[in-house]
């Protein structure tokens, strides 16, 4: 929250996304400021974008939301589990309006230099698996979810390799906040404006 805050002290009167969103923290304030907050889940046998329980599906790789969407879209922990990563942050940005922010979470490894998958998902479906099977907690999959990456600090100039955004690694150590811990790494990613999209994204 306090990365939110930093950069959109306005969020609550803006258009907001977050996918895999939890019961808690962020999640919960979002929810209850922001009107014009969505929440979606990646259900695997449902067609992007509809409706399973009330949320709605989508794969953050290929959305279904219109280009400039949002000012602002959120992940908790997520990118760790999705296969091509490149797409999600391409995708992420389409979605976004120039100006505004992906802020997002993934567990970054200080003993890494480089970003690794740990599997692979073929075109006919079979996961390739590239170390042994780590699974993370999944609140719609009692199965847990795969972690498909492993993420060094090479992930700053990854995003920006790949997209036009703006990228910040935030390192929120905070005594005062209650956060002290590892993992507490939080991307800032902003999506230029004006001449300088215009510019950047001319290719």
């Amino acid at each position: 929250m306090l990365a939110v805050r930093r950069c959109l002290p306005g969020y609550a009167d803006m258009d907001i996304h977050e996918s895999s969103p939890t019961i808690r923290g962020l999640s919960t304030l979002l929810r209850k400021d922001a009107p014009g907050y969505i929440a979606t889940q990646f259900f695997p046998d449902t067609t992007p974008g509809a409706l399973v329980d009330g949320v709605r599906c989508e794969n953050l790789e290929a959305q279904t939301f219109a280009s400039e969407s949002f000012d602002l879209v959120v992940t908790q922990d997520v990118m760790e589990h999705v296969f091509d990563i490149e797409k999600a942050y391409k995708e992420t940005f389409r979605t976004l309006r120039p100006g505004g922010y992906y802020i997002h979470t993934t567990p970054m490894y200080k003993d890494l230099t480089h970003t690794h998958a740990r599997a692979k998902l073929h075109d006919d479906g079979t996961i390739e698996h590239l170390f042994d099977p780590e699974y993370h907690g999944n609140p719609i999959n009692g199965d847990g979810a795969l972690v498909t990456y492993h993420f060094g600090y090479d992930l700053v100039d990854l995003i920006a390799s790949w997209t036009p955004f703006d990228v910040e690694c935030y390192r929120a150590n905070s005594r005062s906040h209650g956060i002290v811990a590892e993992f507490i790494e939080v991307l800032i990613c902003r999506k230029p404006e004006g001449r300088d999209l215009r510019r950047l994204t001319a290719f």
